[in-house]
């Protein structure tokens, strides 16, 4: 009877070696040693495959290996949200300069909008990014490629294929990239002994968005920021904390699992990104605007006072017409104040000093110290800076205001009283 495997072994086991009618030892001893070394082989990784067919990507050579790409084109007037994405390709070089803030503007028109996905939040060498999202107008399109690590060893492709793009551009765009994108990919860059292009003008939006919209919304994050500017709304977003397991999933498991969700994810930050930096250029060229809301106007004022100080205050003065609330409204009224004290324009400043301190709700004596002095120093009303500071001590006791603040009106008022010829106050 011819030998045989037995019924429970499997169908390789089976495939591995010639049935014959009288095996000798040797034969079986071939068998035994071919098994073994199958089955301490270990298993092939499929490097692309499905997942690049499930992704929509393809697999780029580079100068330091493959890399798979992730490409999608959209048309410039593709609307995110209620935002087309060819404002941010219209805008002028002075809202440029505006969002550079102190560093400097790109010199050009050519913009990279860039997102990481990364291992982990804390940053540092053990920290890489996996993902590497980034965006560009290519004439009448608006083109987004994600390179991404299929294993770690895939990093020196990665950075490869980015920095010819870094190397081209006029300028990057990120959000919270100062602090944490490019720091992150300046590391990855030294410890592959590639040469970091760090002298690229760098716009980060998220300064920009805090003084926008820190005093309205409940935090200042992208999808935060994008569904209230732009009207965006993520359906089924991956929450960012949960895409660094996701990939480690990924790297353990060798299945796509939920990576599709992360490029999604990654897509829609470099479309904001692209739609928000069209909006903010796009008020900006436009301040005062009416339409926008009196916090919005405030932060425009922000961004415009360094460079245009008759438009920052003319942003400033309509943010105050549409309501702005307190105690943004007593701060933005004391702003203006320091602004008239500058061009000594005395009376204008003091009637704003007096609409800073009528109307917050507690206590605050810088108005009123403000409004003495214009009156002692500058208008030389000695009794009518004596009426302000005996107005202020009796709100400061109201509000149960510190010894400090309370002796310091009182010096004061005696000072003022000596002026006038009248006997010293009581004390605090």
């Amino acid at each position: 009877m011819p030998w045989r495997f037995s019924s429970g072994s499997s169908p390789a086991a089976r495939s591995a070696v010639r049935v014959t009618q009288n095996p000798s030892l040797s034969d079986l001893s071939q068998v035994i040693r071919r098994l073994e070394a199958k089955s301490r082989a270990p298993a092939p990784f499929r490097r692309t495959g499905s997942l690049e067919d499930l992704l929509g990507g393809s697999v780029e050579e580079t100068d330091k290996g493959q890399i798979l790409c992730v490409r999608r084109r959209f048309v410039a007037g593709h609307c995110h949200g209620r935002q087309p994405l060819d404002a941010a390709r219209a805008m002028a070089h002075q809202p440029l300069a505006l969002l550079a803030r102190r560093g400097e503007p790109p010199k050009g028109p050519r913009l990279l909008y860039l997102d990481t996905e990364t291992t982990g939040l804390a940053g540092g060498t053990g920290t890489y990014a996996f993902l590497v999202g980034v965006g560009f107008f290519d004439g009448d399109e608006f083109e987004v490629r994600q390179y991404f690590m299929r294993d770690l060893d895939d990093e020196p492709a990665l950075l490869a294929a980015l920095e010819p793009l870094l190397r081209e551009v006029d300028g990057l765009v990120t959000y919270n990239g100062a602090g944490f994108d490019l720091p992150l990919l300046e590391t990855r860059f030294v410890l592959a002994r590639r040469r970091w292009p760090g002298t690229i003008p760098h716009l980060d939006l998220l300064p920009a968005a805090r003084r926008l919209w820190s005093a309205r919304l409940s935090d200042c994050r992208l999808v935060t920021v994008e569904l209230h500017a732009l009207g965006f709304e993520r359906a089924g977003d991956l929450p960012g904390a949960l895409i660094p397991s996701v990939y480690f999933e990924y790297l353990r498991r060798k299945a796509p699992g939920e990576l599709p969700r992360v490029f999604e994810h990654n897509r829609h930050d470099v479309l904001s990104l692209a739609a928000l930096t069209g909006w903010v250029a796009d008020a900006l060229d436009r301040a005062p605007v009416a339409e926008l809301g009196p916090d919005e106007l405030s932060g425009l004022g922000r961004l415009w006072e360094l460079v245009d100080p008759d438009r920052g205050e003319a942003c400033y003065r309509m943010a105050l017409e549409r309501g702005l609330d307190s105690p943004a409204r007593e701060r933005l009224l004391a702003r203006l104040a320091w602004g008239e004290k500058r061009r000594a324009r005395w009376e204008a400043s003091h009637t704003l000093w007096e609409a800073a301190a009528r109307g917050g709700r507690g206590f605050d004596p810088r108005p009123w110290e403000e409004m003495a002095k214009i009156h002692e120093h500058r208008l030389r009303d000695f009794a009518r800076a004596h009426s302000v500071v005996t107005e202020a001590l009796e709100r400061a006791r109201l509000h149960r205001a510190s010894e400090i603040v309370l002796s310091a009106l009182v010096y004061r008022l005696d000072r003022l009283t000596r002026r006038l010829g009248g006997p010293r106050s009581s004390g605090s």
